[in-house]
């Protein structure tokens, strides 16, 4: 990566803030509404009627994180990111704590000057240098990113 793609990257990352605060109400039985500093809410249901579950936007994240990063990438390599989706899988372990083990990402992506060489590059990045969330984890939770580049003739 040219040098002033580095540093457009990192400029890009230092708009994050440095602190995080949120608030976590609980609102009857055991649903809670979460509410990030800038409002966004988040619903948490432990029956799985009404919200999520903690695991799963934690799932979310580490995705979410990623495809930020590998999108911003791909574009500072003068890709153009026609469509990016990404599934997502955690295993996690049967007993408590019930952490993840593993976590396989599955990205289908299409778009012009995206090679499989940008790719590996652009995710190795982030999971090495960039990613926040994937940091926060354990050392010990395998982590597997996989990807589809389709072509506009695909």
């Amino acid at each position: 990566m040219a040098d002033q793609e580095k540093q457009d990257l990192e400029g890009y990352k230092k708009k994050i803030l440095p602190v995080n605060k949120g608030r976590l109400t609980l609102l009857r039985d055991l649903y809670f509404m979460g509410t990030t500093q800038r409002g966004y809410e988040v619903e948490y249901d432990v029956k799985y009627e009404e919200g999520c579950s903690p695991t799963e936007t934690l799932l979310l994240s580490i995705a979410g994180c990623l495809s930020i990063d590998v999108v911003h990438i791909l574009r500072k390599m003068r890709c153009d990111v026609d469509s990016y989706d990404v599934a997502v899988e955690g295993t996690r372990k049967e007993t408590p704590p019930q952490y993840y083990t593993s976590v396989t990402i599955m990205i289908q992506i299409s778009g012009r000057g995206i090679t499989p060489q940008k790719m590996d590059r652009a995710i190795s990045l982030s999971r090495e240098t960039y990613c926040s969330v994937y940091h926060s984890l354990r050392k010990d939770m395998t982590v597997d990113v996989t990807y589809q580049i389709k072509t506009p003739e695909d």
